[in-house]
């Protein structure tokens, strides 16, 4: 009886949650570097900060409002961010369609010149090229090293955080958001 009120208490819980339902599914696929990804307990706010793009016109995460974003929080110094970036720009080619955003900003001192080179370099056909200049945004979300990638739901809030580098194009990881995006199951 105790084992079936458990199941019964979960269900109700998880069905009370959708969100919760989701990052459980989600969760519950974690494998190879999707391991390091831990899901908060319940959505987290995400402070308002100003970002530029490489032309220093102002840019906000809420231009992603109403999507899954993978938000990378990176630098041109730090290897394991150069390393992991063309994974991001696959994976952003790769779940266009699926409602998943990838945007990526360089924190702190990272002059354009540089971060145009570094995506040309490698490429970069994908993603947007985000500045948090003073580290306003990457302080305020506690990114004390990088590289720091969140997830971010549909309505802004951090649901998800991996800190270091991974495959984000790798099939689990694909599967990962897959279950994030796919919501609650009828």
């Amino acid at each position: 009886m105790r084992g079936f009120l458990v199941v019964l208490y979960t269900a109700l819980a998880l069905g009370a949650n959708p969100a919760l339902a989701d990052a459980t599914a989600a969760a519950a696929l974690r494998e190879g570097d999707m391991r390091k990804l831990a899901f908060h307990e319940s959505p987290q706010p995400v402070p308002q900060a100003a970002l530029v793009d490489l032309a220093e016109a102002p840019r906000s995460l809420d231009e992603w409002q109403g999507q899954w974003v993978v938000l990378n929080f990176w630098a041109t110094w730090c290897a394991p961010c150069r390393h992991e970036m063309p994974a991001l720009d696959r994976l952003a080619a790769l779940m266009a369609d699926e409602g998943v955003a990838v945007v990526t900003v360089a924190t702190g001192r990272n002059p354009v010149p540089g971060i145009e080179r570094f995506f040309d370099e490698i490429g970069m056909q994908n993603l947007p090229a985000l500045r948090d200049p003073k580290s306003e945004l990457a302080r305020a979300m506690g990114v004390l090293g990088l590289p720091v990638t969140v997830i971010l739901n549909p309505e802004g809030q951090e649901v998800a955080r991996l800190i270091g580098d991974a495959e984000w194009d790798s099939a689990n990881a694909q599967a990962v958001l897959r279950a994030l995006t796919a919501g609650p199951e009828m």
